[in-house]
């Protein structure tokens, strides 16, 4: 999946006057640590920031989303994955490895037709998050069956 979305420092600090608010170092520096990890939680935005304290950083990420520059999911029971708000695709996580790989949105396009015509519900798609079984822990399951 192409990760190359990335917003650069002018732009996030264009957005960022637009609602007030200034650039800090702070902000772009947490920014760039979401851009590179592509899938990251507050904890791993922290570890990759280490001069920016935790609260903080929490505190930017959900800035970054209300500008809606960011957009979170869950990708497992734990904290929040945040990732470029544009980078529009389906996660499809192992309950096995919890390998995380992306899908294209489109997958789900008749899903959510059928939903709001059936029932009226629109799809979120920037929460949507498939869980299964990736084909290498399938296929060390299956090998595993044949040798018994």
């Amino acid at each position: 999946m192409d990760h190359t979305h990335a917003i650069d420092d002018a732009a996030l600090a264009e957005r960022l006057r637009e609602r007030g608010l200034r650039m800090t170092s702070q902000r772009a520096s947490v920014m760039a640590a979401v851009t590179k990890l592509v899938h990251a939680t507050p904890d791993q935005v922290a570890d990759a920031v280490p001069e920016i304290d935790l609260t903080t950083v929490y505190r930017t990420l959900e800035t970054l989303e209300e500008l809606g520059i960011l957009a979170h999911t869950h990708l497992g029971h734990g904290a929040p994955s945040y990732r470029l708000a544009d980078d529009d695709h389906i996660h499809v996580v192992c309950h096995r490895c919890s390998s995380v790989t992306d899908a294209p949105p489109e997958l789900a396009d008749s899903l959510a037709r059928q939903l709001e015509s059936e029932r009226g519900f629109l799809l979120d798609r920037s929460h949507f998050t498939v869980f299964g079984t990736c084909a290498d822990c399938a296929a060390d399951t299956a090998s595993a069956g044949r040798t018994h």
